[in-house]
C-alpha cells in the first residue's frame, strides 16, 4: 500500500510540478481582488439594516437574518467549491462564483420585498469560493518558495476589506440609498470578472484530478492527523478573534465612557496587528510550516498573558487593554498563511478540497468555541475573565500547533514510521530546494 502511494505521489508531484512551471502565474493584483471580494459583502451593508428594514417594513430580526443565512451558505459554498476546483478546474468555479454573485447583487438592489432580498442575499455568498480558489492558484503558481510569501499578501488584502466595507457601505447608504452599496458589489464584482477572464488561466493539470466520489475525497483529508492539526489550529486561532469581538465592549465599555467611536477605533487595532503579522509571514525565510505556526501562536500566548497580568494587577489604562490584544491579530496573520498551506499540501491532488473544507470547519469550530466562551462573559467590565477565555482558546491553538510540529518531524522524508508518503512533505512545510521559502 506504501509503495503504491509512493508512486501515486510521485506522479502528482510532477504533475503538480509540471502544472507549476507551464502555467504563468496571474498577476498579484487579481489574487487580492479575489480574496478580498470574498469577504467584503460579509459587513459592507450593516450600517444600513435599519434602513433596509424600514424600506420594507419588515421586523428588524428578520431582516437580520441575511447575517445568519449569509454565514451559513458561505460555509457550504466553501466545502463545495473546493472539491469542484479539484475536479473541473479553477478558472470556471472562480468565474461562475463571481457571475453568480454579479446577478444576486443585483437581485438585492432591485428587491421588491423581504423574502427576494433575503434570496439574493445567501446567494451572494457564491463568492466565497474566491477564497479557496485563490489560495490554491497561489500555491500551485507560486512554486514552493513564494506561496507563503503570496498568500501573506492575499491575507493582508483579506483583511482591509471588512475593515473598509462597513465605512464605504455607510457611506453609500447615506448619499444614495441602501441599493447602492449593492449596486458597487455588482459594478465591482463586473470589473473583477473582466479581470479574471483575461488574467486567470487554469492551473489544475487533468493528470492530478481526484477521481471517485467527493465523500471519498473528505474521507481521505478527515483520515489525515496533519490536516486535523493544521485545521484545529486555524479553528481555535478564529475563536480567539472572534471571543475579543463578542467580549470587548462589554468588558471595556466602561473604560470609554460608552463611546462607540472611540470603541471601534481601538478594536481597529486587531485587524491591524493582522495586516502586521501577514506582512511578516510574507517576508518569512527559511522556516517550516508548523515551526511558523508554533512562533505565531506562541506570541498571541504570551501578549495574552501580558494582559491577563496587567488586568488581575489591577491596571486599567485602556492600552493595557487593546495592547496585548493586537497579539491576537499578528498571530493570526503568521497562522494564516502556513496553516491554510499545511492542509493543502495534505494531497497534492486535492488541494482545493482541504481548502474549502478547513475554512469551513475553522468557521463553524471557532463560533462554536466563542459561543461557549461567552457563556462566561456576563458582566460588564470583566477584563481578566474575557482575557482568560482568549488565553484558552489561544493555548488550544497553540496544542494543535505543537501536535502539527510533531507530526511534521514524525512524518519527515526518511522517517520509519508516519503516514502515506503524500503526508510527507510536511516536514520542511512547502520548502523549495534550496531550504528557503
Amino acid at each position: 500500500m506504501t509503495g503504491n502511494n509512493s508512486v501515486q505521489t510521485s506522479g502528482c508531484r510532477l504533475t503538480e510540478k509540471t502544472v507549476t512551471t507551464s502555467t504563468a502565474a496571474p498577476r498579484r493584483t487579481i489574487l487580492l481582488l479575489l480574496t478580498a471580494l470574498s469577504v467584503l459583502p460579509v459587513n459592507i451593508y450593516l450600517p444600513a439594516l435599519p434602513n433596509i428594514a424600514a424600506t420594507f417594513q419588515a421586523d428588524f430580526a428578520l431582516v437580520n437574518l441575511s447575517i445568519a443565512g449569509y454565514a451559513i451558505i458561505n460555509a457550504v459554498t466553501e466545502i463545495v467549491a473546493g472539491a469542484m476546483s479539484d475536479r473541473y478546474g479553477r478558472r470556471p468555479v472562480a468565474l461562475i462564483a463571481v457571475s453568480i454573485f454579479i446577478v444576486a447583487s443585483m437581485g438585492c438592489a432591485l428587491a421588491p420585498n423581504i423574502g427576494i432580498f433575503l434570496l439574493f442575499r445567501v446567494m451572494q455568498a457564491s463568492i466565497a469560493a474566491c477564497f479557496c480558489v485563490a489560495l490554491v492558484v497561489i500555491k500551485e503558481t507560486g512554486g514552493e518558495g513564494q506561496a507563503v510569501n503570496r498568500i501573506g499578501y492575499a491575507a493582508m488584502g483579506w483583511a482591509i476589506a471588512p475593515m473598509l466595507g462597513p465605512s464605504l457601505g455607510g457611506v453609500l447608504d447615506e448619499a444614495f440609498g441602501w441599493r447602492a452599496i449593492f449596486v458597487a458589489l455588482a459594478l465591482l464584482g463586473a470589473a473583477i470578472l473582466a479581470i479574471s477572464m483575461r488574467e486567470l488561466k487554469e492551473t489544475a493539470g487533468h493528470a492530478s484530478r481526484p477521481r471517485g466520489n467527493y465523500l471519498a475525497s473528505y474521507r481521505q483529508l478527515l483520515s489525515s492527523p496533519r490536516f486535523w492539526a493544521y485545521t484545529l489550529c486555524m479553528a481555535c486561532s478564529t475563536a480567539t478573534l472572534y471571543i475579543f469581538l463578542g467580549g470587548a465592549s462589554l468588558a471595556v465599555g466602561p473604560l470609554l465612557g460608552g463611546s462607540s467611536a472611540r470603541l471601534g477605533l481601538f478594536m481597529g487595532m486587531v485587524p491591524a496587528g493582522f495586516i502586521l503579522g501577514s506582512y511578516l509571514a510574507a517576508r518569512s525565510t527559511g522556516r517550516s510550516l508548523s515551526i511558523t505556526l508554533v512562533i505565531a501562536r506562541v506570541s498571541t500566548c504570551m501578549g495574552l498573558l501580558l494582559g491577563l497580568t496587567l488586568s488581575i494587577s489591577g491596571v486599567t489604562h485602556i492600552l493595557a487593554f487593546f495592547g496585548p490584544c493586537m497579539f491576537i491579530g499578528i498571530g493570526n496573520g503568521l497562522t494564516f498563511p502556513a496553516a491554510n498551506l499545511g492542509v493543502m499540501s495534505v494531497r497534492a491532488n486535492l488541494a482545493g478540497t482541504a481548502a474549502g473544507l478547513a475554512a469551513a470547519m475553522s468557521i463553524a469550530g471557532g463560533a462554536l468555541i466563542a459561543s461557549i466562551a461567552g457563556l462566561f462573559l456576563r458582566e460588564a467590565g470583566a477584563i481578566p475573565t474575557l482575557f482568560a477565555m482568549l488565553l484558552t482558546s489561544a493555548s488550544l491553538a497553540l496544542l494543535a500547533a505543537l501536535s502539527a510540529a510533531f507530526i511534521d518531524g514524525r512524518t519527515a522524508p526518511g522517517a520509519p514510521h508516519g503516514e502515506p508518503a503524500e503526508t510527507r512533505r510536511g516536514g520542511r512545510g512547502l520548502l523549495s530546494e534550496g531550504g528557503r521559502w
